[in-house]
């Protein structure tokens, strides 16, 4: 008969109880330094079905090599200029004495728009 602690610990699944909580999990793309999506490409790859496994590091290559092909070949940078990548480039980090409060913009919202507005200029 086993012992309540070794219980204890199967059911964790390889945590201990009580102990420190579980960190943020990093992206691939974090790690990788880079731009583009590697789950979201990882993902289009085994949806793709170009091949009957996908490595863990294909991905990482595929999106490293479209990064720099975005950045490097002219032709596709002015193909891709207008490209938004999504979650993509440098977080938005603005101090909140430069954002406009809140009260403000809520007594803003609710007045009726005047009727130059609403009116189409033709």
């Amino acid at each position: 008969m086993e012992d309540s602690s070794a219980v204890v610990e199967k059911l964790a699944f390889g945590r201990k109880l009580g102990g420190e909580p579980k960190k943020k999990a990093v992206s691939r793309s974090v790690k990788a330094e880079l731009q583009f999506l590697v789950g979201r490409i990882r993902r289009y790859l085994k949806e793709g079905q170009y091949a009957q496994r996908v490595g863990r590091g294909a991905p990482v290559f595929f999106a490293s090599v479209l990064e720099y092909l975005a950045a490097e070949d002219e032709e596709l940078g002015k193909l891709l200029a207008g490209v938004t990548i999504a979650h993509g480039g440098v977080l938005l980090n603005i101090n909140l004495a430069l954002l406009p409060n809140k009260a403000a913009a809520a007594a803003g919202s609710n007045k009726s728009p005047t009727k130059s507005a609403a009116k189409s200029p033709k």
